[in-house]
């Protein structure tokens, strides 16, 4: 049955409403994700610390891109794609995975999409724990360097990214429930963008391949260029002694400007996203 409120402060106060069930949604994903598992959290870090070792080999000795700790650089950037990417793939999915739920109770439909953004979240959460430990140790005990004060951007970039990833949960999801190819064609641009994302590159590189100032505040406008860009340049020291090819690039400040406008088209994609979903929501129990 569909509720008579109307509105989003109405439907903003029924989902405060379904917050246990939304805590317990949570709690659940984290809980199979980890079922019969020994090491439990530890296998969340252990893929992307693989995969930053891999790419850390390959960009430094056959790209011979030279970066001193590059590790840490990609590491900054690898971890906020991995919340992109794998509560992406888990919203697609989320609504067909409970079909049951939806036909026989009544809930608030959003509690599903933001269920697995808030899951991947907490994962997120942790895994810069360990990042933080790592550069403790390695930049500010061996290296004696002093913590950043743009360290205190870290929770409006994190809250920025959230907004944008609960506005792309909500489209995927919902599509999904009439068109199950979405979830195919989700992967197959994760990885297109994956690699258009500055993640395994500076996005110097990118600006001094452009050769052009408007064309690099355009690609710093698709939100997760500019995510990764500030997560880089506010959690790290500037790149220094940038050398591709023995072909020196200069390092650029964050440009807050570009950041500010990404800000907003985050908000914007939330805003649609969640107006999209919730025009089709209560036809999911016919669909599924």
């Amino acid at each position: 049955m569909k509720p008579t409120e109307s509105g989003i402060v109405n439907e903003f106060k029924e989902l405060v409403r379904y917050r246990y069930l939304l805590s317990q949604l949570v709690v659940r994903d984290i809980k199979v994700r980890y079922k019969n598992s020994v090491l439990g959290f530890v296998w969340s870090l252990a893929n992307p610390l693989l995969q930053v070792a891999t790419m850390t080999i390959v960009i430094k000795y056959v790209m011979r891109l030279d970066i001193p700790n590059y590790s840490a650089y990609l590491l900054v950037a690898y971890l906020p794609w991995m919340f992109f990417q794998m509560a992406l793939l888990d919203s697609s999915q989320v609504v067909l995975a409970h079909r049951d739920l939806l036909r026989k109770v009544y809930f608030p439909r959003e509690v599903l999409p933001a269920s697995v953004v808030l899951a991947n979240l907490i994962h997120y959460v942790l895994a810069l724990v360990v990042f933080f430990a790592y550069l403790l140790f390695y930049k500010f005990f061996l290296h004696g360097a002093s913590i950043r004060l743009t360290v205190l951007w870290l929770p409006v970039l994190m809250a920025i990214q959230t907004a944008l990833i609960i506005g792309l949960s909500f489209f995927i999801s919902c599509l999904n429930v009439f068109y199950e190819d979405v979830k195919y064609l989700l992967t197959v641009l994760l990885n297109v963008f994956f690699y258009l994302t500055p993640v395994m590159y500076p996005a110097e590189l990118v600006a001094a391949k452009l050769n052009s100032p408007l064309l690099y505040k355009l690609y710093l406008l698709l939100p997760m260029n500019a995510l990764v860009d500030a997560y880089r340049k506010t959690l790290l020291p500037p790149i220094t002694g940038l050398t591709i090819r023995d072909t020196p690039i200069q390092g650029l400040p964050l440009d807050y400007t570009v950041l500010a406008a990404a800000a907003a088209i985050c908000v914007i994609i939330a805003i649609a996203g969640y107006a999209f979903f919730n025009a089709r929501k209560w036809v999911f129990a016919e669909r599924v």
